[in-house]
């Protein structure tokens, strides 16, 4: 399968490692958004192509799906470009900054019949996996999440240290992961969604820091706390306080309650979110099958993230 991966940057490169660790799968033109840096990421990556824009690579004929690892406030409009173009896309997270366009690319995908996933990495981790095949045998029932999404992030720039041509978003972005997850695990929707935020940027115009309380039609209830304000330990970290144990997930690992590793190696084929995720996009394509967060599957999630916005917006 040839695919087009769109975005230089280090999020672009997380997926082209990933890719190479795929049988039968070429990554044969890179978009970028800088004419340098995507010629030295193709170079670097031996990708026979590369062009600075989406509209020259989506011409290419071989091309059969995309990978847009780009800006957000792009993510919606690539998405329905690649689809028009007859490609199939994953879109990374998240699949708009709006309920409008994520309702809009819905639509599209289903106009088209292709694959069109989110790349919401969080459903893929072993670590969550593991948890989750613990709920679906009936072993636990969730009470409570206590997560935590936390960055230092006082200036525009990206995780390369680079400057950055748009501003990332603690809603429609960071906590996109964990509403999506929230919903995924319990296997139910969010009946209360509301949250509060911190003093505005001066420069960025955003918000750095954010508290969100969800809760399911089942009880269970969900605490988000994110900051671009930490000057500490970085990431996101993940605390399941179920009925049977409390686990806590940091990325790929997992441990529980008293701070015990648990082995997450023999849960898929790789301890790689990023690679599973991508496995799962290029298997859905060729078992012609609507893959697990699929845009439909994570519209309810981009609707929670609205009302969530429209409540800081009442006050």
């Amino acid at each position: 399968m040839k695919v087009c991966v769109a975005g230089e940057g280090a999020f672009g490169q997380k997926h082209l490692d990933a890719l190479k660790a795929i049988a039968d799968v070429e990554v044969v033109s890179l978009a970028g958004g800088v004419a340098a840096d995507t010629e030295a990421t193709a170079k670097k990556y031996g990708i026979p192509h590369f062009s600075v824009g989406l509209t020259e690579s989506l011409a290419m004929p071989q091309v059969e799906a995309v990978i847009l690892a780009t800006p957000t406030p792009v993510h919606a409009a690539q998405g329905m470009q690649c689809l028009k173009a007859g490609k199939h896309v994953m879109v990374e997270i998240p699949i708009a900054d709006n309920l409008a366009d994520a309702q809009a690319l819905v639509r599209l995908q289903k106009q088209t019949g292709l694959v069109a996933m989110g790349g919401h990495t969080r459903r893929f981790n072993p670590s969550h996996q593991w948890v989750r095949r613990k709920i679906l045998n009936g072993e636990l029932k969730i009470q409570q999440m206590d997560v935590q999404t936390f960055f230092f992030r006082r200036s525009n720039m990206n995780a390369m240290g680079k400057p950055r041509s748009w501003t990332d978003h603690l809603l429609w972005h960071h906590a996109a992961h964990t509403v999506d997850l929230f919903q995924y695990q319990t296997r139910e929707p969010i009946t209360v969604a509301r949250a509060i935020e911190g003093p505005i940027h001066p420069d960025l115009k955003i918000a750095m820091d954010m508290s969100i309380q969800m809760k399911t039609a089942g009880g269970a209830i969900c605490t988000l706390s994110l900051s671009f304000n930490n000057d500490g330990p970085l990431g996101t970290f993940f605390r399941y306080i179920c009925d049977n144990g409390t686990y806590i997930a940091r990325y790929d690992d997992l441990f529980d309650g008293k701070d015990n590793k648990i082995d997450v190696s023999k849960v898929d084929i790789s301890i790689n979110g990023i690679e599973l995720q991508d496995r799962e996009f290029i298997a859905a394509i060729r078992e012609k099958r609507e893959p697990n967060a699929s845009v439909a599957q994570l519209l309810p999630c981009m609707q929670t993230l609205d009302r969530l916005e429209r409540s800081m917006a009442d006050g």
